[in-house]
């Protein structure tokens, strides 16, 4: 993990089977799990960024991706997908030159 959390303590098996060896080992898993879970909190001085999406396919909400120079953040209800545009017209423009 790149959190600043400790490791949970994993005891040392006893030569036999030991129900009270078993209940800490599951006590400790379940710690690490819970820390991996939890994203934590993030404070930063800087950042690098390196080989970032172009559109959010694929990416799980709240994952940042880069259009055109933009930091963007995934979001349900704002999709980026990939490979769109579109162009439109109207009316119709003369230029005179004299």
């Amino acid at each position: 993990m790149s959190r600043n959390v400790p490791v949970p303590y994993f005891p040392i098996p006893p030569g036999d089977y030991s129900q009270r060896y078993f209940a800490e080992v599951i006590r400790a898993f379940s710690v690490y799990l819970e820390q991996a879970r939890n994203p934590g909190e993030g404070r930063n001085t800087s950042m690098v960024f390196t080989n970032l999406q172009s559109n959010d396919v694929g990416l799980e909400p709240g994952a940042v991706f880069e259009v055109d120079g933009f930091l963007k953040v995934s979001r349900l209800g704002n999709p980026h997908p990939a490979g769109t545009g579109a162009t439109g017209a109207v009316g119709i423009v003369t230029v005179v030159v004299s």
